[in-house]
């Protein structure tokens, strides 16, 4: 019969071979530990990604619609400039944007709270839940309806807290009421690539967006049933994406 070893002997080896595995983590700086840790299973960073594959380039946000799925680009009115981006299908649609944030801490709690007081004081409702990517405000706007009713329109707000930059989510129609819908629009979510850049940019300002190269103005990315834009050999796409003005 074979004994094992002494108590003594089994307890210093085993805070030898602890001692080995701290000395053998990598170095992080304390100051982008946070940073470096976020958001592994998506939204992701562009230093957490070594081939972008057919996502479509928007400058700072690199996305790829899901099947059956237009992305719109939303442009001010008064700027000219892409203030948001969203993806869409009969069913309804989430609208994303992304902002600079510190490098020491996420901004998404100090967000979630601020939308929350203005929701309930336009006279909405809050509900605040944990979801997909966290804690997020389930809620509905108040909205003036026909005869002077108000009317309530479902809205749900997620947050991403990432390196150096937020991304939020405002899921409307069924996502924002229907787990089940809402499922393959987390999907593209967790897709999106985040190129934050160098350039020092207070907190919350937003990250610019840019028109798709190559893309004209007159209509949805159209998708093949493989879920890929739709391209031949000389032209990516045929069709740019559909523009949305915000007045």
């Amino acid at each position: 019969m074979m004994f094992g070893r002494k108590k003594k002997d089994a307890a210093r080896d085993a805070a030898k071979e602890s001692e080995e595995t701290v000395e053998e983590q990598p170095v992080v700086d304390g100051g982008d530990e946070s940073a470096e840790e976020a958001t592994p299973q998506g939204p992701l960073d562009r230093g957490q990604v070594t081939d972008l594959g057919n996502r479509i380039d928007l400058g700072s946000v690199h996305v790829m619609p899901g099947p059956g799925m237009e992305l719109r680009l939303e442009v001010d009115s008064s700027s000219q400039e892409v203030s948001a981006l969203q993806l869409a299908d009969d069913d309804g649609a989430v609208q994303v944007q992304v902002f600079a944030a510190p490098r020491s801490s996420g901004i998404w709690d100090e967000i979630r709270g601020e939308i929350a007081e203005m929701i309930r004081g336009n006279g909405g409702t809050v509900e605040e839940t944990t979801g997909t990517f966290g804690e997020e405000l389930r809620t509905r706007l108040a909205q003036p309806g026909p005869q002077g009713r108000t009317v309530f329109a479902p809205a749900l707000f997620a947050g991403v807290d990432g390196r150096r930059w937020f991304l939020r989510a405002v899921y409307s129609g069924a996502p924002a009421i229907d787990d089940e819908a809402r499922a393959r629009y987390d999907d593209c979510l967790r897709s999106i690539v985040v190129s934050r850049g160098d350039e020092p940019r207070a907190p919350r300002e937003m990250l610019p967006l840019t028109m798709p190269e190559q893309q004209a103005s007159s209509g949805p990315v159209e998708l093949d049933e493989d879920g890929e834009p739709a391209r031949d050999d000389l032209k990516p796409f045929e069709r740019g994406p559909e523009i949305t003005e915000v007045r």
